[in-house]
């Protein structure tokens, strides 16, 4: 299933579209980590229904807005929503079912910490891995609920209030996380990086090789040749900051 963009700024126009089409408690859901070096790969999840007003003034794709601005939004956003949650799938499990089931497993993390089961999750972009099988034996990694239904939408965190919180969510637990990390592996620097590939990083991973929170199956460099995961560069989706 998938809607067409409706509204370029974050609101809760396409929320209120699929609520009078009978899907009265929502889920925004969102990920951030997936082309890091290190650390997990995180989901957040925003549920909404018909009693929530407006977001709270700022709340925008997480990547657009500055540290200390997401932090800031964080209680506003726990506030607002009716419920949320943060999951993870950590860099041993991305080696072992590769990053996509990995988003799916945290996903699944994610919408089991709720109190409710929400009528359909709003994913941004136009790939459901929420809910598409990847990887044989996934169920056996968790016991969350099934997966609700899913519908895709582009660019939804940009124009969905409730795809935009949980980014947010998603973004500043992850950040915090890496942070607490980074006192024991000092030399990557994932206090400044969060774990993808900053030059600091990189040189650290030269001089030092990879340590039990990076991801070993992703050709690193300090490690020589190793065992491909399922991903591709492009799975990737690199960056510095997602």
């Amino acid at each position: 299933m998938s809607v067409r963009t409706l509204t370029r700024k974050p609101s809760l126009r396409v929320e209120r579209v699929l609520q009078r089409q009978g899907y009265a408690v929502l889920a925004g859901m969102d990920e951030v980590g997936r082309g890091a070096l290190a650390g997990p790969v995180s989901v957040g999840v925003v549920l909404v229904d018909a009693s929530c007003r407006s977001a709270p003034v700022g709340v925008k794709d997480s990547k657009l807005l500055a540290p200390a601005v997401r932090e800031r939004l964080v209680p506003r956003i726990q506030r607002w929503s009716i419920a949320h949650a943060v999951g993870h799938a950590w860099p041993a499990e991305i080696d072992a079912i590769g990053i996509i089931a990995a988003l799916r497993l945290a996903g699944r993390r994610a919408l089991g910490q709720l109190p409710m089961t929400p009528d359909l999750v709003i994913l941004d972009g136009n790939h459901d891995w929420l809910t598409d099988p990847l990887e044989a034996g996934l169920l056996a990694l968790t016991c969350d609920p099934a997966t609700p239904p899913v519908t895709t939408l582009i660019k939804a965190d940009l124009t969905c209030s409730s795809v935009a919180a949980a980014s947010v969510l998603a973004k500043v637990t992850r950040d915090t996380l890496m942070v607490a990390t980074a006192g024991a592996h000092a030399a990557y620097g994932w206090e400044q990086n969060k774990g993808y590939a900053a030059p600091e990083h990189l040189a650290a991973l030269v001089a030092h090789g990879p340590t039990t929170f990076h991801r070993r199956s992703w050709h690193l460099p300090g490690q020589g040749d190793s065992n491909d995961s399922d991903d591709t560069s492009a799975d990737r989706d690199q960056g510095t900051d997602a």
